[in-house]
């Protein structure tokens, strides 16, 4: 899963049906996949909100 979500956060386009079918040997159902997708995805965007308003920096 971490292996899964780095990849999401470095270049989301590289992922692929086999990075899925990973998840899925591992015990992950599609619905699992897409939480995963989604909350790593939420906080990617968060994060890159706060950067982009300085935020938390001092």
């Amino acid at each position: 899963m971490l292996d899964y979500v780095v990849l999401l956060t470095r270049d989301a386009t590289q992922i692929s049906q086999k990075d899925h079918e990973r998840l899925r040997t591992v015990g992950f159902d599609d619905k699992g996949i897409l939480q995963i997708t989604l909350i790593a995805s939420w906080f990617n965007y968060i994060n890159r909100v706060a950067d982009g308003l300085g935020v938390g920096r001092e």
